[in-house]
C-alpha cells in the first residue's frame, strides 16, 4: 500500500478488512462496551494493519467529543504529582478518554495560558490542580462552558467540583504531632506560598495549631526552600546551624522533608534523638529512606483514580451536578519522630 493509499484509509476500509459494518467499527470507537470483545479485538487488529487515525478534529467541528481531557499541574519535575497523574490518566482511559498534560511552573499567568491552549484544542473538559486560580482562567472556563475540575484540593465552597485533601487539616496534623511528642521549639520550611494554595493552606493552619498550644516560632526557625533535594538540604543546614536549633521540622511536603533528613545527617544529628523531622504528602520512596520518614498521607492514588472517574460521568452524563470530594488524610508515623527528651 502506497503513501497515498495509506493517506485514504477510512472507517469503510477497516469495517470491510474486519468483515462487520462501518456502525460497528464507530460503535467501538464511541461505545466499547457495547461490543462484542471478539469483534472488537477484529476491529482493533484491522485498525492496526492498515494504519487507520480517527479524525478527532472534523468529529469536534460536527459537534462529537474530542475525546480528549486536558490536565495542567504545576510541574512535571518531581514526583510531587506523579502518582495523582498516572492514576488519572488510567481512569479516564477506561472511559474512552486521553490525557492532555500541561504545566505552568507555579506562575498562574501561565497556567491561564496553558488552559487557553487545551480549550483550542477542544478538550472536553479541562482538570486543574489546587483551588487558587486566577480570574481569567475561571472566566475563561466559564465563557466556554467547558467541563472544569480541580483535583488534591477540597473545599466545600469550592467554585469548581474538586477531589482532593484539605490541607489545611494536613497541616494541622503535622504540627500536632510533634506538639503530642512534647515539642515546642519547632521550625518550618515550607515552599513559597505565592500561587501555591496547597502550601498556604497548610503553613497557615501550621501556624494556628502551634499558636493555639502556645508555640511561637522564631523568625530565623522559619526559612523557604523550593521542591529540591538539594536547596531543601541547603535551607535546613543554614536553619539548624542557628544558636538555638529547633527539636523538631515542619516540612511542607516531603521533598523538602527528605532534603532536611539528609542535612541533620551531614550535620551530624541523630534522627530522631537529636532532630524530629516530619513531611506531607507519602510520596513513594518516604518509606524507604533511612530512617523511615514520618508524613501525612495525601492518598495522591486515590485520588487521581477517584478524581477521572467523577469527570468522565460528569462530562458525558447531560444531568450530572457538580461535586465536592474529601479525601481523608493520615498521619503515618515510622523513624524520623520521636519523644523530646
Amino acid at each position: 500500500m502506497n503513501e497515498y493509499q495509506k493517506a485514504k484509509v477510512d472507517i469503510v476500509a477497516v469495517a470491510k478488512a474486519a468483515k462487520v459494518s462501518p456502525s460497528t467499527v464507530s460503535r467501538s470507537f464511541n461505545h466499547p462496551d457495547l461490543v462484542n470483545p471478539v469483534t472488537r479485538k477484529k476491529i482493533s487488529k484491522a485498525v492496526q494493519k492498515l494504519g487507520y487515525l480517527r479524525n478527532r478534529a472534523a468529529q469536534t467541528m460536527h459537534g462529537k467529543r474530542s475525546g480528549t481531557i486536558g490536565l495542567v499541574v504545576p510541574t512535571i519535575n518531581h514526583a510531587i504529582f506523579a502518582e495523582v497523574i498516572q492514576a488519572f490518566s488510567v481512569s479516564i482511559d477506561k472511559a474512552g478518554f486521553s490525557l492532555l498534560l500541561a504545566s505552568h511552573g507555579y506562575d498562574l499567568d501561565r497556567e491561564y495560558a496553558m488552559v487557553r491552549k487545551l480549550l483550542e484544542h477542544r478538550v472536553d473538559g479541562v482538570a486543574l490542580v489546587g483551588l487558587q486560580h486566577s480570574d481569567a482562567t475561571l472566566r475563561l472556563i466559564q465563557q466556554q462552558q467547558t467541563p472544569a475540575l480541580a483535583i488534591w484540593n477540597y473545599a466545600e465552597d469550592s467554585p469548581l467540583p474538586c477531589v482532593g485533601a484539605d490541607n489545611r487539616q494536613a497541616g494541622r496534623m503535622a504540627a500536632q504531632h510533634l506538639l503530642d511528642l512534647g515539642h515546642r521549639r519547632i521550625g518550618l520550611i515550607f515552599p513559597d506560598p505565592n500561587g501555591n494554595d496547597r502550601a498556604q493552606n497548610r503553613l497557615a493552619a501550621a501556624h494556628q495549631a502551634l499558636a493555639a498550644a502556645g508555640v511561637t516560632v522564631p523568625e530565623d526557625h522559619e526559612t523557604q526552600a523550593p521542591y529540591s533535594l538539594s536547596q531543601a538540604k541547603q535551607a535546613a543546614r543554614t536553619l539548624l546551624s542557628g544558636p538555638e536549633r529547633p527539636t523538631a521540622l515542619l516540612c511542607g511536603n516531603d521533598v523538602i522533608a527528605q532534603g532536611a533528613l539528609y542535612a541533620a545527617q551531614s550535620l551530624g544529628l541523630r534522627v530522631p534523638d537529636q532532630l524530629s523531622i516530619i513531611g506531607i504528602g507519602d510520596f513513594k520512596g518516604s518509606a524507604d529512606v533511612e530512617p523511615g520518614l514520618t508524613t501525612i498521607r495525601i492518598p495522591a492514588e486515590s485520588i487521581g483514580q477517584l478524581a477521572g472517574t467523577k469527570f468522565t460521568d460528569y462530562i458525558t452524563s447531560d444531568d450530572a451536578d457538580p461535586f465536592r470530594i474529601q479525601c481523608d488524610v493520615d498521619c503515618i508515623i515510622r523513624g524520623t519522630t520521636a519523644a523530646v527528651v
